[in-house]
């Protein structure tokens, strides 16, 4: 059998999450429901009177014009509609890349690009995020790892795991990186939106050099996990060769996705779903950091800028997955191991989450933290 490098953190994840009594391992906002999507609007109407038939493979115009309306001058046939940011980070890279190229990786991270590349005979380096220095992207790094033989470069900002967003000046140093060799720059922006210190979007890559291939979905910024619609902005050629791809694995989303997707993306209701996320992450935050205070000695944390999850490290004799899988065991809550994004010692903790869910879901982590420490 091939040597296949497992996704270890989505494979804890599928096994777990609908079966512990609390999950604090998702990375995004407690979900919108229907209702919540619709509003007062007449869209059901419309929804009721769909045949469930195949939408335009590439995604529906009206859904790529309003995705599209979100960049700086972009156009419909720069963006391919996908079976969220997972799909469209999977035919993105395999269209990018061939068996041997070079890739950089931004880590910690969501290990899905990297673990791609070790499935797929791609040679992959990473660059880190610094702790220290409030996890901002060690340029010298970069600039050190990032040869004439490297054909991307992927980063993810704002950042999963740790919440950090890059300065101005550290996104132009990541472009000056990849515009020095000629390489793609592959920039996951699914938290964009999910700010929790500021009301203003974090800026796109795109537009800030000709080989960005921006990354998006629904799940994150707009709690839509479920709806399963993601995309990538790219050159239209390269959007063209992307969509090959596509057609041999999902061929399309659903029409009714395609549907509810534009509903979200619509001027009126857009705003508003932003604000809900914004609201679950600034009144979870609160409630982790209380709580983070009674733990004072056994973690440290660099606040998150944005995003519904903390990356905080522990202070504990043991490694992250089996903290992990003794908070599972024991006291039936799941989380996030630091090692699953490349980092141990670290926790990742979903917080932006209904108080009533969250505050005794943390109850239980302290009590596993208590005896660990006791012990």
């Amino acid at each position: 059998m091939t040597h296949f490098q497992p996704f270890e953190l989505e494979r804890i994840m599928s096994t777990w999450e609908q079966t512990v009594d609390y999950n604090l391992s998702e990375s995004g906002a407690h979900p919108a429901t229907l209702g919540e999507l619709l509003g007062e609007s007449l869209a059901m109407d419309d929804l009721l009177a769909t045949a469930l038939n195949y939408p335009q493979v590439e995604g529906t115009l009206e859904l790529r014009e309003r995705i599209a309306a979100l960049y700086p001058d972009a156009e419909p046939d720069n963006v391919l509609v996908t079976v969220g940011c997972a799909e469209a980070n999977f035919i993105t890279v395999q269209t990018i890349l061939q068996r041997g190229d070079e890739m950089v990786v931004m880590m910690p991270n969501y290990l899905q690009i990297w673990g791609i590349g070790h499935n797929y005979g791609y040679r992959v380096k990473t660059f880190q995020l610094r702790e220290e220095l409030g996890w901002a992207p060690d340029l010298d790094e970069l600039n050190d790892k990032v040869s004439d033989e490297t054909k991307l470069i992927a980063v993810c900002n704002p950042n999963n795991p740790t919440g950090a967003i890059m300065t101005e000046e550290e996104m132009d140093g990541v472009v000056a990186a990849a515009d020095r060799v000629g390489a793609w720059l592959l920039a996951d922006e699914v938290y964009g939106g999910a700010e929790r210190l500021s009301d203003e979007q974090t800026p796109s890559f795109w537009g800030r050099y000709d080989k960005v291939l921006a990354m998006n979905s629904l799940s994150k910024a707009y709690g839509l996990p479920g709806l399963r619609v993601g995309w990538v902005v790219a050159p239209a050629d390269i959007r063209d060769d992307i969509w090959r791809r596509h057609e041999y694995t999902t061929i399309s989303t659903t029409l009714l996705s395609n549907k509810l997707a534009t509903v979200a993306l619509s001027p009126s209701v857009r705003p508003r779903l932003i604000e809900r996320v914004r609201s679950y992450i600034r009144r979870g935050f609160t409630i982790f950091e209380t709580w983070l205070d009674r733990h004072e000695e056994t973690f440290t944390l660099v606040p998150p800028q944005a995003a519904a999850i903390a990356f905080p490290r522990y202070h504990l004799d043991v490694g992250s997955s089996q903290l992990a899988q003794r908070l599972i065991q024991e006291k039936s809550v799941l989380v996030g191991a630091g090692d699953h994004f490349g980092v141990d010692h670290h926790l990742r903790i979903s917080f932006g989450l209904p108080a009533d869910y969250l505050r005794p879901a943390l109850d239980r982590v302290h009590e596993l933290i208590v005896e660990l420490r006791d012990a």
